[in-house]
């Protein structure tokens, strides 16, 4: 993985760090987003004393900002002219419905939309290699996710945390689907990866009960790291697109997320919130 370029989002704790440590110890050249500063240069001085891999770069961004991910990119794009791997490893679970800067419901925004614009506005780098991997984070839970279009923000219905949470993971394997397919005249994959259940910062959130069944049956997230590892570097992997993997087995996805129609009209619903983004930088 010398010759690699690879973005991971969440890589300052949890599966984003432990992936971010095995890709850097093959070699690659590992860049990531951060929102906390501070916290992201003490993982980037940790991982490049531990893998002894100087080519590990901190990058700041907000992903519950467009503004910031869109400056994020912005200047990545002139930094960069090409990218191999972009891993949208990031995501959060909260516990009382919170509206990020955009006013935004923060499952949606984060866990979804996030990658969502990320993924766009890089989209162009990616196509300079030979061949390109995408890597889209979801979960198994994605299966009870239900999508109402008029309503992805739970303004009208009831809010839940577990169904806000199952809605954005639902459109996480939509737009992987609908994606691949965009992309299949290119040499670029596109893959949705459900690493299990992990022990990881997800559930500080979570009352006392799951904390504790998550510190004793959950996987640690070196052990999920494996996965996402595997979709970035084996060989086979890089030939499939618009698959779901279970760890590293390909698996059916949930029913509704072959649904050619409702990925359109999802990605249709949700081009309304980036007018202001990827158009006006000519993604």
């Amino acid at each position: 993985m010398k010759d690699k370029h690879i973005l991971i989002t969440g890589a300052t704790s949890g599966i984003g760090k432990e992936t971010a440590r095995a890709l850097g110890n093959l070699g690659a050249r590992i860049s990531f987003p951060g929102r906390n500063k501070e916290s992201a240069l003490k993982v980037q001085e940790e991982l490049r004393r531990e893998t002894g891999n100087q080519a590990i770069q901190f990058f700041p961004c907000d992903l519950a900002s467009f503004e910031s991910i869109t400056d994020f990119t912005t200047g990545f794009r002139k930094l960069y002219n090409s990218l191999d791997i972009l891993i949208n490893n990031a995501g959060l679970w909260n516990s009382k419905r919170i509206l990020t800067q955009d006013g935004i419901e923060s499952h949606l925004a984060v866990n979804y939309l996030a990658p969502f614009l990320m993924t766009e506005q890089l989209l162009p780098l990616m196509k300079m290699p030979e061949a390109a991997r995408i890597i889209n984070l979801t979960s198994g839970i994605h299966f009870r996710g239900k999508l109402e279009l008029n309503d992805l923000e739970f303004s009208s219905r009831k809010w839940r945390s577990i169904d806000a949470y199952t809605q954005s993971k639902l459109c996480n394997v939509l737009y992987t689907k609908s994606l691949a397919r965009k992309l299949e005249d290119t040499k670029i994959s596109v893959n949705c990866i459900a690493p299990g259940w992990v022990n990881t910062g997800l559930f500080r959130d979570a009352g006392a009960f799951v904390k504790i069944s998550a510190s004793l049956m959950a996987m640690s997230p070196a052990k999920a790291a494996r996965g996402l590892v595997y979709l970035a570097t084996a060989r086979e992997t890089g030939a499939v697109s618009g698959e779901y993997f279970a760890g590293m087995k390909i698996r059916k996805s949930s029913q509704a997320s072959y649904d050619e129609q409702l990925a359109a009209e999802l990605r249709q619903n949700c081009e309304k919130y980036f007018k202001n983004y990827i158009y006006n930088n000519q993604i």
